[in-house]
């Protein structure tokens, strides 16, 4: 798995084409970084750059769009309506794949005290990087701006983390830290300035001061007047958007905007967003709405149309979502092939892809199955009245078949590392020792992959027998090669779990796992004939 950091440096400068595309340009040209997105605003003066890299590289890109900004943006002009403090205001970096937070504080801390070196300019510290409580967000250190700065660093406690504690008016300072990630968010209302930061006060957690909190944790917020857009939006950003999502910030702020009578007008996502975020979103709404949505691009819809994300531009969720932007795992090798290429492949002289990938597509082809009948049965006139039991019993039936495909090439890829390690040189006592070590630790990894592939698929039986009671009965063959398939693969992980278990030599590891197979097949054969019973029992509609 590739290790990526992003990286989201916020720019004191939104109008200047030339300037915001030399920026852009400086970062994209940097080996290792993906350069994702580009957000400038014309009110705020500013642009949010969001690019992606390994720990090595996102720091080059990071200091390259630096050197850029240096030679082009000078602050003593600067006038715009987010609060700054520098001509590189803030420079995060987010942990996004196979890196730790330690990871990021590490870029930020090499960033931060190789730009302040080579720029000679005042840097701060933040977030997870903070050297000081009192330096912990954005706001504390940005407390005063700009216009301010000068004055603040001849205080002791505002000296620089990294760089000289003087004044660089060109420049100013930058804060640079470590967090996780960051949504920002604005909600549009027909309002005044002065409205929709009366509501930022309300819902911020920092209220309007200790005495005055807000309702909402996490949040910062603001109100500002967007005049390309001829309207004001309280800007917020969500700092834990687990903690308050989306959803809770925009229905906070219709519910605020209400009792004042003022309008909301839909709302903008800047620069990226989790995909996460959006299907929280989404299910909120579903749940609101008693909705019934499987699909992730419908639940994105969704999460897209109640927020109004298209109001200020078009909100293209393969250009917004970052999961969708970067490299993302893409389906196995066999998982993309064709039905006829997989047979082919199947039946070639070659070990692999064998009867494990074959169990996994087996097992994933039952709960398919259960799923179309649910399908089938569901939005049927016919069976109207269970349309609330088909929504509870094919939720858990479609995401199923979804975990289990990734088994199919899982497989494959285990029985391969077992192969590797057994292609090892053994011409001395070193090597032949770490041979059998990589053989036996390659072993338990692809006796893992049917055991999960068994448990998992063992998970639907409940919600297939609750099925083949009542599902549309013009169904029931589908539903009894469904069943039948599934025990078939778990029957077939049960043997090569079986199989790879004689050639591991920790006896305490191949008890258990014959134990806990045992019982994953028993499982298997007794539900199936349980659902065999009851579907032979069922009697067709005349």
């Amino acid at each position: 798995m590739a290790r990526i950091v992003e990286c989201v440096p916020n720019f004191s400068e939104g109008q200047r084409k030339e300037v915001i595309e030399a920026i852009a340009n400086a970062i994209a040209a940097t080996d290792g970084c993906q350069l994702l997105d580009v957000d400038p605003g014309l009110s705020t003066n500013r642009t949010v750059y969001t690019f992606v890299g390994s720990p090595e590289s996102i720091v080059e890109g990071a200091l390259n769009g630096a050197r850029a900004a240096a030679h082009l943006i000078d602050m003593r002009r600067h006038h715009g309506e987010h609060p700054r403090i520098g001509a590189l205001d803030v420079c995060p970096f987010i942990p996004v794949r196979g890196v730790a937070m330690e990871d990021c504080i590490e870029c930020a801390r090499e960033f931060a005290g190789r730009l302040a070196s080579e720029l000679s300019v005042p840097v701060y510290l933040y977030g997870e990087a903070a050297t000081e409580e009192y330096r912990k967000t954005v706001p504390q250190i940005r407390a005063g701006e700009y216009e301010g700065l000068a004055e603040k660093l001849t205080r002791q406690q505002w000296k620089p983390d990294f760089g000289p504690n003087d004044f660089v008016p060109n420049w100013g300072a930058t804060i640079v830290g470590a967090r996780k990630f960051l949504i920002a968010y604005n909600v549009n209302m027909l309002s005044t300035k002065e409205q929709a930061h009366r509501i930022a006060l309300d819902i911020r957690e920092q209220g309007r001061g200790e005495k005055q909190p807000g309702k909402l944790r996490c949040v910062q917020a603001i109100g500002w007047y967007l005049e390309e857009a001829n309207m004001a939006q309280v800007s917020v950003n969500l700092t834990d958007y687990e903690t308050t999502p989306m959803h809770v910030v925009y229905e906070e702020i219709c519910k605020a905007a209400k009792e004042l009578n003022l309008a909301v007008v839909g709302s903008q996502i800047v620069g990226l967003v989790p995909l996460q975020a959006m299907l929280l979103t989404a299910d909120y709404y579903m749940q609101k709405d008693d909705l019934f949505l499987l699909e992730e691009d419908q639940k994105i819809r969704l999460a897209v149309d109640r927020m109004g994300l298209h109001s200020v531009a078009a909100f293209s969720p393969k250009d917004r979502i970052i999961e969708y932007m970067i490299d993302k795992e893409k389906d196995g090798p066999l998982l993309s092939m064709d039905v006829k290429d997989f047979i082919l492949t199947v039946g070639a002289r070659s070990p692999t892809p064998g009867g494990g990938s074959v169990a996994a597509l087996t097992a994933t082809l039952g709960v398919a199955l259960g799923a179309m009948v649910g399908f089938l049965t569901y939005g049927n006139k016919k069976f109207h009245h269970l349309d609330k039991q088909m929504r509870k019993l094919l939720a858990p039936l479609y995401k199923t078949m979804k975990d289990l495909m990734v088994f199919i090439d899982a497989d494959a890829a285990a029985f391969n590392d077992y192969m590797t390690a057994a292609k090892l040189p053994k011409s001395n006592a070193a090597e032949e020792a770490e041979r059998e070590e990589r053989i036996q630790n390659g072993l338990k990894s692809a006796i893992s992959i049917p055991m999960k592939l068994a448990i998992t698929a063992n998970s639907m039986w409940s919600s297939l027998k609750e099925l083949s009671t009542v599902a549309n009965i013009a169904c029931k063959s589908d539903l009894q090669v469904g069943v039948k398939s599934i025990e078939t693969g778990v029957w077939g992980a049960y043997q090569n779990v079986m199989i790879n278990l004689k050639q591991v030599k920790d006896k305490d590891f191949t008890s258990k796992v014959k134990a806990q197979m045992d019982n994953e097949l028993q499982i298997a054969q007794t539900y199936c004939a349980d659902i065999l019973k009851i579907l032979d029992e069922r009697t067709p509609y005349v």
